[in-house]
């Protein structure tokens, strides 16, 4: 599936969920032990223990394109730690990242929410320098890798965001942040978020 039309499949998950629904004509039609079979197998993966992986202290090494979206090729390199704990027994997660380069220092946390409804999670973004909680990234995790999309406004034009986790281990991870401004079509990654396991007593409790 493209990218494009997995982002608009994200848009009609409510439409579907209406044809679907019990009463509807459709719904109707499936009946007996063949309909039992076809529920099963299309059932949605319960990912509310997708992001488990992430609950802990980690050391933190980002990558940060300077000027994104602008053919710009400057990166600059900051290090740090970023640690996460779970709540509502883990259907919701808050992460504290701080890093630090010698040309600056980026402190924010991601709150993270699990809709079972959906079986898709929330993530909500807040720099530090600013305190404001942007607009989720939603999406979910399909065989070990994440992917997660929104529309937001930057630089005065409205693009789309994409956040991608892959390469995870008990003890490891790997994020990207890209954007598109020309409708998903092409992506460029601006963000990239390498992690490595802090040892810590609790974290397998938090």
């Amino acid at each position: 599936m493209r990218v494009t039309e997995r982002m608009q499949a994200y848009l009609v998950t409510g439409v579907l969920a209406l044809t679907l629904a019990p009463g509807s004509a459709l719904a109707q039609s499936d009946s007996g032990a063949a309909g039992a079979a076809r529920q099963a197998t299309t059932e949605p993966h319960d990912g509310q223990h997708d992001f488990d992986f992430e609950l802990g202290s980690w050391k933190i090494h980002l990558k940060r394109l300077l000027h994104p979206l602008t053919a710009s090729s400057t990166w600059v390199e900051f290090d740090g730690t970023s640690v996460t704990r779970k709540l509502w027994s883990g259907r919701s997660q808050i992460e504290e990242f701080e890093v630090d380069s010698p040309t600056g220092h980026v402190e924010g946390l991601t709150l993270r929410l699990y809709r079972p409804e959906g079986h898709q999670w929330y993530l909500y973004w807040a720099n530090g320098k600013d305190g404001v909680l942007g607009q989720p990234t939603i999406g979910e995790f399909k065989n070990g890798r994440g992917e997660f999309y929104d529309q937001e406004p930057y630089n005065g034009r409205m693009i789309f965001v994409r956040y991608v986790w892959s390469e995870i281990t008990p003890n490891s991870a790997h994020f990207e942040q890209s954007f598109s401004d020309d409708g998903g079509k092409t992506w460029e990654v601006n963000w990239i978020t390498d992690q490595v396991r802090v040892e810590d007593v609790g974290h397998k409790n938090q």
